[in-house]
């Protein structure tokens, strides 16, 4: 199939962008500082996910696809907003001590990993919506939805627990 090949390079190309891009230090000010916007992006998604739960639970398919459409369209706009970050301002550090430390990454790295993991099922997921397979579509959303939301919260929790050492 030609999805499967696309999906398939994007679930590849995206991480791998993302990681060359974080060797990149472009010298330019930015007019907004990006992390409050694009964790803000993160939680907006998160609600929005859930919405959409709720509105196929309440078989408002309709409602259902515009929000996932929206979901999708705001996890584009937050990595491009977050490559842009990370590559006119480097990485911060985290601060903490004691027990919040190991807390701290033990959710950025669960984050990390399962931002990667989650890109295949989103694409999966979407595209079986789109050819009309829904049981498939229904069985794969199962699995993304989770990973999906635990992405969307953590990337918030990230963001407030790193936010004093920016």
């Amino acid at each position: 199939m030609k999805e499967n090949k696309i999906i398939t390079i994007i679930s590849i190309l995206v991480p791998l962008v993302v990681a060359s891009l974080f060797r990149i230090k472009l010298d330019i000010n930015l007019p907004v500082f990006l992390p409050p916007i694009y964790a803000t992006i993160n939680g907006i998604t998160a609600i929005i996910l859930v919405l959409s739960v709720i509105a196929i639970k309440n078989k408002n398919r309709k409602l259902h696809q515009n929000l996932m459409q929206t979901a999708i369209g705001l996890s584009v706009v937050f990595l491009i907003l977050y490559i842009l970050h990370h590559a006119t301002h480097g990485d911060t550090k985290y601060g903490g001590q004691g027990v919040i430390r190991y807390v701290y990454f033990f959710i950025l790295i669960s984050h990390i990993i399962l931002s990667i993991v989650v890109i295949p099922f989103v694409l999966i997921t979407f595209v079986r919506a789109k050819k009309g397979e829904f049981a498939l579509h229904k069985k794969i959303a199962r699995i993304a939805f989770p990973l999906w939301l635990y992405v969307a919260t953590t990337g918030v929790l990230v963001y407030l627990l790193i936010k004093p050492y920016y």
